[in-house]
This record gives C-alpha cells, sequence and structure tokens, in this order.
C-alpha cells in the first residue's frame, strides 16, 4: 500500500495579522518534516489549496491563494483545489489516489474543525487508514473554545471515529512513518 502526505489550505489567506493560527512557526516546519520523510519513502505529496469566492483572501486571482513560502513544495508535488471543506468534493483527490494505488493518508493542515476534520472524516468514511500528525494541525483561536483545546478536542475525536478503515491513527509528527 503507497502512502499519501496531505497537506490542507497552508495558504497565505489564511496565515494574516488578522487571522493568527496557534504555534504556525512549528506546525509548518513539522509539515516540511512530514513531506521530507514522505517524498524519501517514495509517497505522494498533495497539497489542498482552496479556491475562495470572487472577494475571498483564497480566490484564486488573490495573493492568499498562494503556498505559504516558508513550506517546502516541490516539483513532482501534486496540488488538488477545492471549493469547500471537504478536500474530497468535487476535487479529482480520490481518483489520483486510486490511480496511484494509495491506501495510506497522513493529514495535516488548516483549519483544524474545518477542512482538517471534514478532509479526515470523508477519507476514513472511504476506507482509507488514516492518520494524523497530532502537532501538524493548526486553527484560529474562537469565542468559545481555545485553538490549542480545539486541536485536542479533534485528535481525540478522530482516534475514536468508527469507519470501514478503523478509526484514525494520531501520532506526533515525528512518529508518523511511511512504509
Amino acid at each position: 500500500m503507497s502512502n499519501a502526505l496531505i497537506i490542507i489550505d497552508m495558504q497565505l489567506g489564511s496565515f494574516s495579522p488578522r487571522t493568527l493560527r496557534y504555534n504556525s512557526e512549528a506546525v509548518v516546519a513539522r509539515i516540511n518534516a512530514l513531506a521530507a520523510k514522505c517524498r524519501a519513502e517514495n509517497g505522494r505529496v498533495i497539497f489542498v489549496q482552496h479556491d475562495g469566492p470572487e472577494g475571498d483572501p483564497h480566490h484564486p486571482d488573490e495573493s492568499g491563494w498562494h503556498l505559504l513560502p516558508e513550506l517546502d513544495a516541490r516539483e513532482g508535488d501534486l496540488t488538488v483545489r477545492k471549493t469547500s471543506c471537504d478536500s474530497f468534493l468535487s476535487t479529482d483527490l480520490d481518483k489520483v489516489l486510486r490511480a496511484d494505488r494509495i491506501g495510506r493518508l497522513v493529514i495535516c493542515g488548516c483549519a483544524t474543525e474545518f477542512c482538517v476534520d471534514t478532509t479526515v472524516r470523508t477519507a476514513l468514511g472511504r476506507g482509507y487508514h488514516t492518520t494524523v500528525a497530532a502537532d501538524a494541525h493548526t486553527t484560529a483561536e474562537r469565542p468559545h473554545l481555545s485553538a490549542k483545546d480545539i486541536i485536542a478536542h479533534h485528535n481525540a475525536t478522530w482516534a475514536d471515529f468508527i469507519s470501514p478503515a478503523g478509526p484514525a491513527q494520531i501520532c506526533d509528527s515525528a512518529d508518523v512513518e511511511f512504509i
């Protein structure tokens, strides 16, 4: 079974001074380390980018659509463009994964309770063996809950999620293995 690293919405529009993300510098460093590890094991690195509507910072014509410059994106990495929280909905992600016979996904990125959560749940529902790098996804502080608590809650929820492939495996990025 082949592996893919799915990096969700690590775009400039999500990391402005107006939209501060929890522990973002460390998250970017961990994502870069995961990408290097994935490539070294001949896995597929896939960047998912949100295409927002006109006027949105994530609109493809806006500077916020571009990936963070600190990310180690390389030639040969794939890009999937999406228009909803779900990286699978109305995209070719599933088709690409199946064509490459990828059965195991490692998921990371932004924002934990929206696009990361929806993608994790859909991946599990489609039968993909899914690992979430517990320390390589982020979100913003919310009025009702801290970013740290949102991240902890989702890591715990995914670890107990009932699906055809079982729950997600949750581990720190340093412990992720691309086998």
